[in-house]
């Protein structure tokens, strides 16, 4: 077994860590911050930069109540490492923490799988199927926190099981779930109840009188009562009814911000973007039932049947909530992989037929990409990926083993592509680029200016790169901010329906024109009072929290 691997239990962990590194990092500055999660986490880590409050969070001056600090602290900490606010330094902290999931769910699976031959095949095919989940990679690469969970989650659970032979490691179970409270909140409990249930299943008694263990609970405790407490007793109610009440519980019975579902939504998110290793799935759950016995059995079946039936039963439903199941997914598919590469599985035509149509829709995407986005990475991922799924298909036809490597190559390499590209944040194209207009709005107002805007919604992408309070409204409110001598973002329509004249025309950038009635203002200076205007009526109750309803799609 040894002679087929070439590498050692040691160097196979290193690769695996540099690759996920390199994957999880590789242009990240490339293109801009996205709406609603990235811009809104990068601006409020920001302002932490910039104010050195690192006990209350705000956003613009005012209370952020929205999300605890443990990933703000770890943007903050970014920009000052670095010195700068910028895209590579807004998403790097938090996909490098993503990125170290993929070596720890290779030591999780050694817990998991020990008397395997070293390498441990199953062990090592979770954490390359890890590494190489298109929505797990995507998602962990953008400055959001569900990454930072789940490596914190697949720790805890390495700490539970290694804690059976080594007593110390249950520090390490109190620890991870403290961590998991700062960064999501009431997230912790469904965490924490899977964790719980699999140590009554495997009957971890010894766990319940071990010093460490709950020498760890205290100090996780007392991190997060600390931090829960200054908030309690600075805000009061306000802080519970947002931060409980409005981000956790409410999320559980109803649809924040009408962000509903079917039932089947999450198997739709599966079915979207988990291929091709979808196709070992159910063998994998298969042979988990068979196996249930065993920790990883256990395991596998808690974590899906929980946690899925859990985010199922939610009210608000939202694409990113599934990423802390992909470690469960991980590890049920390396299993089954792992017992295809011992000769022990079953080859399904079924499954090379698919990777086969795989492979002809990878080579149609290069004609796509040819008319629609002519990027030199797509033409090259597509032409990856065909043949990476066209020989994984003969190799599976033929009932080899080898198609395992070439899918692992053939993807990491498809979405290293993917993402020297400027496609893999799609969503920056939904509506109008920012930067552009951001700048204008940043260069042509006085700091802490409050500016109003003819677009609809609030974007807080534009926020960011305009660090400015951009705000929509409509037609009558805008004339009443005209004339009481705001500045006015609008689109050429709605200059022609003001009559604002030529001398008030600050620029213009991508379709949008900032507007200022006097021209008595020399850039970056001018009538603070004036510039923001009534600071309650334009950015809400400071006291009550509200006016920040954009942050629950986070």
């Amino acid at each position: 077994m040894r002679r087929n691997w070439q590498l050692n239990e040691t160097q196979w962990l290193i690769l695996l860590t540099v690759a996920a590194m390199i994957l999880w990092t590789i242009d990240l500055g490339g293109v801009p911050l996205r709406d609603w999660d990235e811009a809104t986490h990068a601006l409020v880590g920001r302002e932490l930069y910039r104010t050195g409050d690192w006990l209350h969070l705000t956003f613009f001056g005012h209370p952020y109540f929205y999300k605890p600090p443990l990933s703000y602290w770890i943007l903050a900490s970014s920009y000052h490492l670095f010195g700068t606010v910028n895209e590579f330094t807004s998403r790097f902290p938090l996909a490098l923490m993503t990125g170290l999931g993929v070596p720890l769910l290779y030591q999780l699976g050694k817990e998991l799988f020990p008397q395997k031959p070293s390498p441990n095949p199953p062990a090592l095919f979770s954490a390359l199927v890890y590494l190489t989940l298109f929505p797990v990679v995507r998602h962990g690469r953008l400055t959001m926190l569900d990454g930072l969970v789940n490596t914190c989650f697949i720790l805890l659970l390495l700490c539970l099981l290694r804690e059976r032979r080594q007593r110390v490691w249950a520090v390490g179970i109190g620890l991870c779930l403290a961590a998991i409270m700062l960064t999501k909140g009431v997230l912790v409990l469904a965490l924490w109840a899977i964790a719980g249930v699999f140590v009554l299943v495997n009957r971890q008694w010894k766990l319940f009188t071990n010093p460490y263990a709950w020498l760890g609970l205290v100090v996780g405790i007392a991190l997060t009562g600390a931090w829960y407490g200054a908030q309690l007793q600075h805000y009061g109610q306000t802080f519970f009814e947002v931060h409980f009440q409005a981000q956790g519980f409410n999320r559980l019975s109803k649809a924040v911000e009408g962000n509903s579902g079917a039932p089947w939504y999450y198997l739709l998110e599966l079915l979207k973007y988990a291929f091709p290793w979808l196709l070992f799935l159910p063998a994998g759950l298969l042979l988990a039932v068979k196996q249930r016995h065993t920790d990883w059995g256990r395991l596998v079946l808690i974590g899906t049947i929980l946690f899925l039936g859990t985010i199922t039963l939610m009210g608000t439903k939202l694409p990113w909530y599934i990423l802390p199941y992909y470690p469960f997914f991980a590890l049920t598919v390396g299993g089954y992989l792992g017992k295809l590469w011992e000769g022990k599985g079953r080859y399904s035509r079924f499954i090379a037929a698919f990777l086969g149509v795989m492979g002809v829709a990878s080579g149609a995407a290069i004609v796509y990409f040819w008319y629609a986005d002519r990027q030199w990475p797509l033409l090259l991922m597509g032409g990856v990926l065909g043949v990476t799924f066209g020989l994984a298909s003969w190799q599976f036809w033929c009932k080899s083993r080898g198609f395992l490597p070439i899918l692992v190559v053939g993807l990491y390499l498809g979405y290293g592509l993917l993402f020297l590209s400027s496609t893999w944040v799609w969503e920056v194209n939904e509506q109008f680029p920012v930067t552009e207009v951001g700048r204008l709005v940043r260069e042509e107002t006085p700091e802490d200016t409050v500016v109003y805007t003819s677009f609809a919604y609030n974007r807080p992408s534009l926020d960011f790169y305009s660090d400015r309070w951009v705000r929509p409204a409509n037609q009558d409110q805008l004339q009443e901010y005209w004339e009481s001598q705001h500045y006015l973002l609008l689109d050429q329509g709605t200059v022609d329906a003001l009559n604002i004249p030529q001398s008030a025309i600050l620029g213009k950038a991508d379709g949008f024109i900032l507007v200022y009635q006097s021209r008595d203002l020399e850039k970056g200076t001018g009538n603070r009072e004036s510039g923001i205007g009534n600071r309650e009526s334009g950015i809400g109750n400071r006291e009550s929290g509200k006016g920040l309803e954009y942050f629950w799609l986070t």
